[in-house]
């Protein structure tokens, strides 16, 4: 099974395919789409929508794991925030990929057992699981991956419900 995994931005959006076999898990690939600040914003919407159908078409992923958003502060930055991952879902959606969401401190906790963990905390033991030589650069890919190793090791029950009625709507 491969599971994509997104932090949201609109600047920055992390990305990170991890593949699932029985109770091992490696990491497929992982990176950033970065949008330009002086881009109109509709425009930047447009980029991540496409990086977005690109990667999902290059990776084909069984599900997508995404974090939900959590701020305190900046309003505006929560909004625009939100409309990166309404596109990026949008993304999901129209390619039929399955859709998780994670809270930051359920990544935390699934991947270091922690969920007041700190980020470096996160990276390594990500960089761990995934058997990886160094920590993965930038911190938003990084955080891509924690977000589908965190899909790998919480969603089993949900995961195992989505791959049987997958499985009987093929050989129905």
């Amino acid at each position: 099974m491969v599971v994509l995994g997104i932090d949201p931005g609109y600047a920055i959006v992390g990305y990170g395919a991890v593949e699932f076999a029985g109770s091992n898990c490696r990491s497929l690939g992982y990176g950033v789409i970065t949008t330009n600040a002086e881009t109109d914003f509709n425009l930047r919407l447009k980029t991540i929508y496409d990086n977005c159908s690109l990667l999902i078409a290059k990776c084909k992923p069984d599900c997508m794991a995404i974090e939900k958003l959590y701020f305190q502060s900046n309003q505006k930055t929560a909004i625009m925030v939100a409309e990166a991952r309404g596109v990026i879902i949008l993304a999901a959606q129209n390619a039929g990929v399955d859709i998780f969401e994670y809270t930051p401190l359920q990544v935390k906790t699934v991947v270091t057992g922690y969920g007041k963990a700190k980020k470096a905390q996160v990276m390594e033991m990500t960089r761990r699981l995934l058997k990886l030589t160094e920590v993965p650069k930038p911190d938003d890919a990084a955080d891509a991956l924690a977000i589908a190793l965190c899909h790998t090791q919480a969603a089993g029950t949900a995961l195992r419900r989505t791959l049987v009625e997958r499985n009987k709507t093929k050989y129905q």
